[in-house]
C-alpha cells in the first residue's frame, strides 16, 4: 500500500480537514516548515495557504505523488502528537513522545484487529478523520498494511 492511497481513501473532503489539524508552529518546532513549504509549492506557508491549497494537493495525491504524501503526513502526525503518543501506549509500541525507532519490530505489538481495537478505544476522543489517517499511516509505516482500513460500522 503507498500512503497516497490513504489519503485518496479519505477523499478530497479528508484532506481538508487534515489539512485544518496542521499546526505551523509545530511544523517549525519539528524542522518541517520549509520541506512542506517546498512540496507545497508555496512562497508563504500559514494556515490559509494550507487550506486553500487541499485541491492542488488533492490532484497531486491523485497522480499518487507520494512525497508529498509522506511530507503532508509528516505535518499532520507532528500537530498531533498526543493522539499519536496515546495510540502508541495502547499497542504498547516502545516510544519517546510519540516517536519510535524506525526498525522497532512492532510485529508483536500490531497483532490481529489492532486498527479495529484502536478505532474502538478512541473513536470520539479524537476526529474520526485524524483517526483513521493515523491507523493506517502506522500500518503503511511499519510495513503491515497491504489495503486502508475502514472501521467496522459501531
Amino acid at each position: 500500500m503507498q500512503l497516497s492511497e490513504v489519503f485518496r481513501a479519505l477523499g478530497e473532503n479528508g484532506l481538508a480537514e487534515l489539512l485544518r489539524h496542521v499546526s505551523i508552529g509545530r511544523l517549525r518546532t519539528y524542522q518541517l516548515y520549509e520541506n512542506l513549504k517546498v512540496r507545497a509549492h508555496a512562497r508563504k506557508l500559514n494556515t490559509e495557504t494550507l487550506r486553500k491549497s487541499g485541491p492542488r494537493f488533492w490532484s497531486r495525491l491523485v497522480e499518487g505523488d507520494e512525497e508529498l504524501a509522506r511530507d503532508l503526513a509528516q505535518g499532520v502526525l507532528v500537530s498531533n502528537l498526543e493522539m499519536v503518543q496515546a495510540v502508541l501506549d495502547f499497542l504498547g509500541i516502545p516510544n519517546r513522545d510519540g516517536f519510535f525507532e524506525k526498525d522497532v519490530d512492532a510485529g508483536q505489538y500490531l497483532t490481529e484487529g489492532w486498527q479495529q481495537r484502536v478505532w474502538e478505544r478512541f473513536h470520539g476522543q479524537f476526529p474520526e478523520t485524524l483517526l483513521v489517517f493515523y491507523i493506517n499511516h502506522l500500518g503503511w509505516e511499519l510495513g503491515k498494511a497491504e489495503e486502508v482500513f475502514v472501521p467496522a460500522a459501531a
